[in-house]
């Protein structure tokens, strides 16, 4: 790669340019008083009515005046003294920036590559647009995506620092500034006015825009896609998100940052103030799976300067980087808000357990052999738990006979079968909800490493057994066709842990009575249906997450094994049961309200009757 060495004879024409065009604006500038272009005669009536550019919504007329024509000449001039892109770059970015509309044309993560191997690049190839439209006093609207910028690359305190300035008379100027260090993710960039306040209608922000295609970096583009999407932080510590599928658009107050994330790499706008108003918009460009598609979603913000002394200077920083919790939480900016970690106590769970355990189980030893050991270490911290359900399930299987004979006896009699079954629990000291608490009590840690596996940048790229990349599907089998809600490949790790839930559900549920009611699903068919929507469901997911369901229930299923053959004597619970009916007990508590209640309704229903 060539590198880009400063040259004094481009700087010195550069400084000639500015002089020849500060000499054209001198001659060609209006009379004192004089309008730059005639205009129709108006009548008193319409004189009164200001022209006012619709708040937030950028329009791309452009009425040319004297000056502007100017910069039309000084554009084509410096395009056939070939103006060239310029380059920054540190140790973790690579960005070249156009002088027509100070626009960035590449911004490159130097570490990284995509699904391909191929370079990743955030912004190549025309996807990132950008543009401040502003409004002169005149009502006339400007793009400085048409000016054509005179660049000045220099160094500040060890940054590069490029400086993009169109001129409009001498100290007269539209000004772009980026500046990056020689490390990290983060770009300075300020956009300002200087010397034209007699020009801008300060009644009508200057609107800065940035629209942005997202490239897509994965296998899967629809599993990319679920976890691309435009969010916001706004106030002291909100955050919300636009729309993953279809079409979005939001007006939002207070904002801090505006994050174009991808599922693993980011493009992230973070005003030096929160802005008072802008618009954001999301529009989803993947339809399917196939290797064609090139974008994900198309991401644009609407961003209304601020005005000082009649100039518009706003100042921003952008991060390009990864979508990774530590690397975002570094900059102590709030970015790590952005990865959906999960809400409330999921979040929590998240954030100072897993994520910690993870990193540290990762940093000596394989991605995969972590998973599956951080899968052992929360199934054992697990397993107290899993130890009350299970009793509580074979309690249910040695009543099970006794329930079913009283079903049959007050099988005519609803309130009176319930009472009876009821008493029975409690002088057996059985509980039928005690088998549900347990698993509502897991249900956090499920559903919390179930958001966390896919957002774990540190799966990406990383390989375990046949399975070459953790963070997408591990295809075994290419079908050369598409089912619908399956996919064109054979995921094997969604089959081991669909096959691994089929026998936990099997041994879960054959401790337990599945009477079949009218009108009540059939327990069996859905036993065999979950591990069937596993499959399908997971076929695209990233490989860790099943890898973490199969060793999960691979590992309940060797728990309960134990605890059945060494742990739990059924004979013992059976003679524990026996002894505890004899024993007088009384109901209290909610059982004896429960009776209370059911008594009333048996009565009420009696009266009615008569």
């Amino acid at each position: 790669m060539e590198e880009k060495r400063f040259d004094p004879y481009q700087f010195i024409g550069f400084v000639l340019i500015a002089m020849i065009l500060t000499w054209m604006l001198y001659v060609n500038r209006p009379e004192e008083g004089a309008s730059p272009v005639p205009e129709p005669q108006k009548t008193e009536a319409a004189s009164e009515q200001k022209k006012v550019a619709p708040p937030l919504q950028l329009n791309d007329s452009l009425q040319k005046v004297n000056f502007q024509s100017t910069f039309g000449i000084f554009s084509n001039w410096m395009t056939d003294q070939g103006a060239s892109t310029q380059r920054l770059e540190n140790n973790d970015l690579l960005l070249e920036v156009n002088p027509k509309g100070g626009l960035l044309t590449l911004v490159q993560l130097k570490e990284y590559t995509d699904y391909l191997d191929q370079p990743l690049e955030l912004v190549k190839e025309g996807n990132n647009a950008f543009n401040v439209q502003f409004t002169t006093k005149d009502g006339r609207r400007f793009n400085t995506k048409d000016f054509y910028f005179s660049p000045q690359l220099s160094t500040d305190n060890g940054k590069q620092v490029l400086s993009l300035k169109a001129a409009v008379a001498p100290n007269q100027y539209l000004e772009f500034v980026y500046a990056i260090d020689t490390d990290n993710f983060l770009v300075d960039f300020s956009v300002q006015s200087t010397g034209i306040a007699n020009l801008l209608d300060s009644s009508e922000p200057a609107i800065l825009s940035w629209e942005t295609s997202a490239y897509r970096n994965s296998k899967s583009i629809d599993y990319e896609g679920r976890y691309t999407e435009l969010t916001y932080g706004y106030e002291e510590d909100k955050v919300d998100y636009l729309s993953l599928a279809g079409s979005d658009e939001e007006s939002p107050e207070a904002v801090r940052w505006i994050s174009f994330r991808q599922h693993f790499f980011s493009a992230i706008l973070v005003p030096t103030k929160p802005i008072d108003r802008l618009t954001v918009t999301s529009d989803n460009l993947a339809d399917d799976e196939s290797l064609d598609e090139v974008f994900t979603k198309k991401f644009g913000v609407l961003i209304p300067l601020n005005y000082q002394s009649g100039e518009f200077s706003s100042q921003f920083e952008y991060y390009f980087g990864v979508t990774d919790y530590e690397t975002l939480k570094s900059y102590d900016r709030d970015l790590e808000s952005s990865i959906p970690l999960g809400w409330g106590i999921f979040g929590w769970l998240n954030r100072f357990i897993f994520l910690p355990l993870f990193g540290f189980l990762s940093s000596f030893l394989p991605h995969g052999i972590a998973i599956v050991l951080m899968t052992i270490i929360v199934r054992l911290a697990m397993s107290p738990v899993t130890y009350k359900s299970y009793v509580s399930q074979i309690k249910m299987k040695v009543l099970r006979p006794e329930i079913e004979e009283l079903n049959k006896k007050y099988k005519d009699n609803a309130v009176k079968r319930q009472q009876e079954t009821m008493s029975l629990y409690n002088r057996a000291g059985a509980n039928p909800m005690a088998g549900c608490i347990p698993a509502l009590l897991q249900l956090p840690v499920f559903y919390a490493l179930f958001t966390f596996f896919p957002v774990a940048f540190e799966l990406r790229k990383k390989s375990f057994l046949w399975a070459d990349d953790l963070s997408s599907y591990d295809s075994i089998l290419d079908l050369g066709f598409s089912i619908p809600f399956y996919g064109d490949h054979v995921s094997l790790f969604p089959i081991l842990a669909s096959i691994a839930i089929f026998f936990y559900t099997q041994m879960t549920t054959g401790q337990q009575a599945m009477p079949q009611q009218p009108g009540m699903p059939n327990m069996k068919i859905i036993m065999y249906l979950m591990p069937l929507m596993m499959l399908f469901f997971f076929n695209n997911y990233a490989s860790g997450l099943s890898l973490y369901y199969f060793v999960s229930n691979l590992l309940t299923i060797f728990l309960m094994l134990v605890i059945k053959n060494y742990i739990i004597d059924d004979k013992k619970i059976h003679a524990k049961i026996e002894e505890n009916k004899k024993k007088p007990k009384k109901a209290g508590g909610f059982s004896a309200r429960l009776q209370k209640a059911m008594e009333e309704a048996e009565k009420q229903k009696k009266a009615r009757g008569r």
